[in-house]
Formats: structure tokens, sequence, C-alpha cells
């Protein structure tokens, strides 16, 4: 495509340059954030002793909402575009904190008591960090159903890793960058996937001034250092603001920081559970959680272990052998969901259909399991069946997030990345989950799993949870 050609497909399509509404959206989903953070605690405190609060005054506490929206402004939650989700999560509980304890603190001051009212804004502060997350999530999903969202960008590089980049912009839309071009001068495709390839890479300057197009992402993974320098000082800097993807993709760390050796940069980064303090940390933040949700979900477990009991003839509980941390097999527990002879009713199926043969042998899953009874079949779709694994991590085979626990079959799958990946406790739930699940290949579980083992956090962590409820709810990727 000429630069011509480009001008009349590009003004056909696109209007916007600029991330105003993606701002304006992003701020209506936090005012509705916070003011249903407020109506939660004030209906919580209500709940417990209704004469003590009246729950409809919420509403008069909405001049507290600019002071919100500054905090959030000053930690670069706006337009808050490609920004991680564990640091979005991070951002949302500093700010809430500052504001939610601000007003807390300001009330004692005046009242010299700890109210109804304070205690109904700790309890806001609490559930603020999640209810943001789900109205910005909402937003969302709002601006990309309307067409409203998305800014233009430029991308740099036809090859491999800026198609990469493409797929992952069109797939992923609430990532709110439209590749609306590629430059490449050596590329050997016209189009991908719909986006126009210019053969041109100088062209940064004219786009630039001809379509207000703010935003420019290299991705030329082996491109010459001086050619890339030539098209870094005199096309990409035209652009207001550009993203320089790097070309090794075996370092996905989002805690990287910038080194200076006396003129030479270099990214920082440390594999933080490989550190004891670090792993201390996970192992009581797993023991906490596990220990009061364990309490909480006693009754429910009861009954599904008692459902599987009357559903088939068995044991309810099912030990299944593992491998672990350091290659070390362990047993872990499930909710029985199939047959008593399942492995000879597999061994048969297999003999008999080469099609189910193949789907095992790709990932060790079968969709139309016949071994799968009813109840096992709903307990996988809700992900159920894997609850006991709760037992699982108090014991210390396991953790609640962390790379899938596999079978010694498995092991060849993963190669020489095996041993990296499970120096760590396998998870209940991880980055495998949220994102496909069973519809993964295992090359894109190891590009997961590194991800997470380089980018660990507690917010990461939680991050992974809360995600995890939204993927079991919408029974995505599982059988």
């Amino acid at each position: 495509m000429t630069f011509i050609e480009f001008e009349s497909w590009y003004k056909k399509r696109y209007h916007r340059t600029t991330s105003a509404l993606t701002i304006t959206g992003m701020i209506i989903a936090d005012i509705a954030g916070v003011m249903l953070s407020f109506g939660a605690g004030f209906f919580f405190v209500n709940l417990y002793d209704p004469p003590a609060i009246n729950f409809r005054s919420f509403i008069t506490y909405w001049p507290y909402l600019p002071v919100f929206i500054v905090i959030f402004q000053m930690l670069s939650l706006y337009p808050g575009i490609a920004l991680a989700p564990a640091e979005e999560m991070r951002h949302f509980t500093i700010g809430s904190a500052i504001a939610f304890l601000g007003i807390i603190f300001s009330r004692f001051i005046e009242n010299r008591y700890f109210d109804f009212i304070s205690a109904a804004f700790l309890i806001s502060f609490l559930l603020s960090t999640f209810i943001l997350l789900i109205c910005r999530s909402i937003m969302r999903l709002i601006l990309n159903y309307t067409n409203l969202g998305g800014i233009p960008a430029v991308i740099y590089g036809g090859g491999r890793q800026g198609r990469l980049l493409v797929d992952k912009l069109l797939n992923k839309r609430d990532l709110s960058y439209i590749p609306v071009l590629i430059l490449d001068d050596t590329a050997e495709i016209d189009e991908y996937r719909g986006v126009p390839v210019i053969h041109d890479t100088s062209l940064g300057p004219a786009l630039v001034r001809q379509f207000h197009i703010k935003m420019a992402i290299v991705a030329m993974a082996g491109k010459d250092e001086a050619a890339l320098k030539q098209i870094l000082t005199r096309s990409v800097s035209a652009f207001r603001y550009s993203v320089i993807v790097p070309s090794f993709s075996s370092v996905t760390n989002i805690w990287m920081s910038i080194r200076d050796f006396n003129g030479i940069l270099g990214f920082a980064t440390t594999h933080r559970l490989r550190l004891p303090w670090n792993r201390l940390i996970k192992r009581a933040w797993d023991l906490f959680l596990v220990i009061i949700g364990g309490i909480l979900l006693l009754p429910f477990l009861l009954l599904i272990a008692l459902l599987v009991k009357l559903s088939s003839p068995g044991p309810a509980l099912y030990a299944h052998r593992r491998i672990g941390r350091n290659g070390k097999p362990f047993s872990a527990y499930k909710f029985r969901s199939m047959v008593q002879n399942a492995d000879t009713v597999l061994k048969n199926m297999l003999e008999k259909d080469a099609g189910l043969r193949a789907e095992w042998e790709n990932s060790h899953k079968l969709k139309r399991d016949p071994r799968v009874t009813g109840l096992g079949r709903l307990l996988r779709k809700t992900s159920i069946d894997e609850f006991p694994q709760l037992l699982n991590i108090l014991k210390g085979d396991m953790s609640l997030v962390g790379p899938r626990p596999v079978v010694e079959d498995e092991k060849q799958k993963y190669g020489d990345d095996f041993e990296r990946i499970f120096s760590v406790r396998p998870g209940l739930s991880g980055m495998w989950q949220i994102s496909g699940r069973s519809d993964t290949d295992y090359a894109e579980r190891i590009s997961f799993d590194t991800y997470y083992l380089q980018s660990w956090s507690l917010w990461l962590d939680l991050w992974i949870l809360y995600k995890t409820l939204g993927v079991v709810l919408r029974r995505r990727g599982a059988y």
C-alpha cells in the first residue's frame, strides 16, 4: 500500500487519535466504583445494626469523589492503558487506602471517637479495590463494544515479533491500542489481519503531521543495530509516545528497572521467588487465606463429598500422583469426577480411537472424556473438583498460585524449562488458568509460567485469584 492509498483507507475508519474518551470512561468507572464502595460499606453496617446508620446517607459523601480521582491520577491510573494488571490493583489499593483512611482519620479528629460511619468507610476500603477493578472491566467492555475506546498506533516491524504484537492487540481489545499501520522496509507482506503494510520506515514524521497519530510501537527483533538506531532517531522520534519491545522475549518481568553504566543502559531484574524472604511471605499468605477460606467453605465441601459418594460407587476424594517443586512427586487431592476403573476405560478408548489418542498426547486432556461421571462433569466445569487441593496447600505440596502440577508423562513437554518452572511450589491456580486453561498448548503454558516467575508479587497473586473467580464463573476453558 502507498501513503496516498493509506490516507484514504485510514480516514474511512478512524477519527480519533487521543486517549480522551478512554480517560473519560475510566474516570466515570472509578466514580461509580467509589460510590458503590461507599454504598457497600454502609449496607453492611446497616445490615449489622439497622438503627445505627442511615444506609441512604452514603450519597451525601459524593464531595469526596474529586479527592479519589486526584489521588488516582497521581498514581498514574489515567489513562491506564497497557498498565500491568497487578500494578493497577496495587495502585488502586494504595490510592483507596490514602483516601478512605484520610476520611476516617478526619472524622476521628472531628468527633473524637470511631463511629459507625467510620466503620462503614473502613469496610468500603476493604471492598474498594475489587469493586473498582470490576467497574473498569465493565467500562472497557463498553468502550470496546461501542468502538469509543482505542487509540491508533503505528507498528514498526512486519516480522514475527511485529505480527505477534498485532495479534495481541487485535485479540485483546482492552489493551486499548489499535494497530492501524505496519511499517517495515523488508517485510514480504502487504497486509496482516486487515492492517496495511507500507515498506517505508521513514514515514513517521509524515504520519504524525498528516493524521496526528501519537503512538508508535517498535517490534523489530533481529534488526541491525545501526538501522534500528536510524529508524528510532529519524522516524519514531516524531511520535509523542513510543514503546520499544525488546528482542529478548524470554525476559518478561514487569518489575524491570533501568540501570545506567556510564551511558550504557541495562535492564535490572530480580527473580523474586528465589529470595527466601519472598518465599516465606508467599507461604504465610497461602496459609492465612487457606485457613480462613477453608473454615468458610467447610460445610459446602462436605456437601460436595456426600454428593460424589451418592452419585457413583467409590470414595469421595481421589489422590492423583503429580510432580511438584524440584520434581518431587506428591498426591494431589481432588473430588472424584471419574468412574472407579478410569485407567482401564481410558486405555481401551485410546486403543480404539486415533483421534482421542492424538488429543490425549497433545494435552493429556479430553474434551469428551468417557471416564467422567455426570456430576464429575459439572465439578470440572466449575473447577470445584480441585477444592480438596486446599489440603495440599496446608501440607506444603502446593501454593494458591503457581504453575499447575503435572504428571510424569508431561515433564518432557517442558524440555529444558521444567527445572526452572518447577523450582517453586505448583499452584491451585495460575496464569495458565486465567489465560485459556485447557484451550492453551504447552508452549503457551511455559510462556505464562515464565511471566509469573519473573514478575511475582503478592499483588500478582491477588490479581490472579481475582481473575480465577471470573474464569470459573464463566466456565471458560475447563473440561
